[in-house]
């Protein structure tokens, strides 16, 4: 989870507490109100350091709410809460209402099939402090790397607007075309020795070394500002403590996020008191946002969320207007509605059904109101984008109540649990390959599509995507247990040979014939390395575990491109292919350095039940 550092005096000052010191006078007191963040202590600050150097550190406890990854908006949350107003922002541009923006970037159409998303804003009228600037970089590295994939599809980077001639032109190059110095550095280097030379283009080489054209960000002078999303220049890029006129810009892939992540921005310097002015960014192609878009924009819809369902998952009776007042305390705007659009009433004095906005479903009420679902509205703050469905809108309610305002109920149902088939199959088949020497192993169900496509010789058609990953290293749900044992091994080599590893776990992968189009099975898998490890071994291993399991197999030949031709065999049970074994392809043991033969299988446990 997220965890950010604040200073303390900042921090207090921003939460509405008098000059800057905690109105809570305990620890204790101050997690408690923390939580209305999803947010909690990490760590107090050094109360031997003078107020202006003390820093607390505060761990977020939910990655769909990435406005409260900086000082302003954690602190926002927790005055808004505590009975501040919520802030308003006039300087947002909407879909039929783009304000006036004096200044324009241009985006040329050779970006398009590279990074052709750009938001951007002038923050000025206040001269940047030393906290102010340490936490504006923390929040720009936490959006990239959390919110943005490691930079991939967000990216930022700030500007001394005041130097900068407009328009300012971002376009697509040839990477060896172009030199300039870049940030921390004394020379000039071109887009591509930048990858190859500079620390920072050695740490993100891996977004742009492979493409033909390379993202390059100018002013209408031809001076460079920045190579995006690697480095600023050291010039127009070198931002200062001490001033007082920025150019905030973000580049990426994805616009509605690159959108909202230069909001939450922008509402963070709007409440350190900046003075926002919107740029109108020019496309030369199309986008969801249409051609011409003026930043910062808001484009979150409302959201309906009915009463029905609210008590529903409440547990209690609530009206609208306290629903409207709970919404309040978490910074969303909301009034009493009535959906007549999907409601649905069956005649007079009957309740009836239907379904809401947002894929909502709630209870309309017959006689004069038939039709109609009585609910609330919701409009998103500015700076969030986390209201998907309904139920968003009721977690809200319940957060603004606060938790303690809800009685705890004792269970009404009596129920003795019991352990699943599957369970027992898996311990018992634990038991049998401790008892056969092998190490149990226990890892993530998620990686990266290099690690279980790409160096296990994989099409990956089966694999499953994860839409929305928060880095590439959790990119793809594992179809198989056999990449994560052959990671093991490629970092055992200094340990006695042979190896003897296995795990029993999930996988999940794409199956047509399953109502979601995927399937989640529990599989085994085992690999045996060293000399003398081969086709025999994995057979006998196999044998070994099917007898005592009381289970009957046959085997066909397999053209599993993880094993070597010939050497690897399918295994049948009840005329059905659940699994493979084998000597793993010399392909596949060079991808992760590993040096000695080894023998894997893996099955669907789940098939022998």
């Amino acid at each position: 989870m997220p965890k950010i550092e604040v200073n303390e005096e900042v921090f207090y000052t921003l939460a509405g507490c008098p000059g800057g010191k905690s109105i809570w006078k305990t620890r204790d007191a101050f997690e408690a109100a923390l939580s209305c963040a999803k947010a909690e202590l990490d760590e107090d600050s050094d109360k031997s350091l003078p107020p202006p150097e003390r820093v607390l550190k505060i761990e977020l406890n939910d990655t769909n709410r990435p406005d409260l990854w900086g000082t302003a908006g954690c602190a926002r949350q927790l005055r808004v809460y505590n009975g501040g107003k919520a802030p308003e922002y006039p300087f947002f541009s909407s879909p039929g209402n783009l304000k006036s923006a004096g200044r324009k970037v241009i985006v040329e159409a050779s970006v398009q099939k590279v990074r052709p998303c750009l938001a951007g804003f002038i923050a000025s009228g206040k001269a940047i402090s030393d906290p102010m600037l340490r936490d504006m970089i923390q929040t720009q590295e936490k959006l990239a790397w959390n919110f943005g994939r490691k930079r991939r599809t967000i990216s930022m980077g700030l500007y001394r607007s005041s130097i900068i001639r407009w328009p300012i032109i971002y376009k697509g190059v040839d990477p060896d075309s172009v030199s300039f110095v870049p940030l921390q550095w004394d020379t000039p280097l071109s887009l591509r020795e930048i990858l190859k030379q500079h620390p920072k283009g050695k740490e993100y080489a891996f977004i742009q070394e492979h493409e033909p054209v390379h993202p390059l960000l100018t002013d209408a002078s031809g001076s460079v500002l920045s190579y995006p999303p690697i480095i600023n220049s050291a010039d127009l890029g070198a931002v200062q403590v001490g001033d007082t006129d920025l150019f905030v810009e973000l580049t990426g892939t994805d616009q509605a996020a690159l959108t909202l992540a230069a909001s939450i921005v922008a509402c963070d310097m709007a409440d350190n008191g900046f003075t926002i002015e919107p740029v109108e960014v020019e496309y030369q192609f199309d986008t969801p946002f249409g051609r011409t878009c003026v930043t910062p924009y808001y484009f979150q819809e409302p959201v309906f969320c009915s009463l029905a369902r609210i008590e529903k998952y409440l547990g209690r009776e609530i009206n609208a207007g306290d629903c409207v007042q709970a919404l309040a305390r978490m910074g969303v705007r909301a009034e009493k509605a009535l959906d007549t659009e999907r409601g649905a009433g069956t005649g007079a004095g009957t309740a009836g059904t239907g379904a809401g906005a947002a894929g909502e479903t709630g209870t309309g009420s017959g006689g004069a109101n038939a039709g109609t679902v009585p609910g609330v509205k919701a409009w998103p703050p500015e700076y969030r984008n986390d209201f998907l469905h309904a139920a968003d809108v009721m977690e809200d309610i319940m957060m603004g109540r606060g938790l303690a305002d809800f009685k705890p109920e004792r269970p009404r149902d009596f129920t003795i649990g019991r352990l699943t088939a599957v369970t027992l199959l898996s311990r018992r088949i634990k038991e049998l390959m401790t008892g056969l020497g092998y190490q149990e192993m226990i890892y993530n169900y998620l990686g990266s599509r290099k690690d279980l496509v790409d160096n296990m010789r994989g099409d990956g058609r089966r694999i499953i995507r994860i839409s929305n990953p928060m880095t590439e290293n959790y990119e793809y749900v594992r179809d198989s247990i056999l990449a994560s044992l052959v990671q093991s091994e490629s970092v055992s080599g200094h340990a006695a040979y042979p190896h003897r590893i296995f795990e029993t776990g999930k996988v999940a992968y794409r199956d047509p014939a399953e109502n979601y189009g995927t399937a989640t099975r529990q599989y085994l898998g085992f690999l045996h390395a060293g000399a003398e490890s081969g086709f025999n071994t994995a057979a006998a291993e196999l044998q070994t575990l099917f007898y005592y399991l009381s289970r009957d197999y046959g085997v066909e030949e397999s053209a599993d491109r993880r094993f070597i031709p010939g050497r690897a065999a399918a295994i049948i049970h009840r005329k059905k292919n659940i699994g493979v074994f084998g000597e793993l392809h010399p392909e596949v043991l060079e991808n992760w350095g590993i040096t000695v033969p080894c023998t894997a299988c893996e099955f669907d446990a789940e098939a022998l039940l």
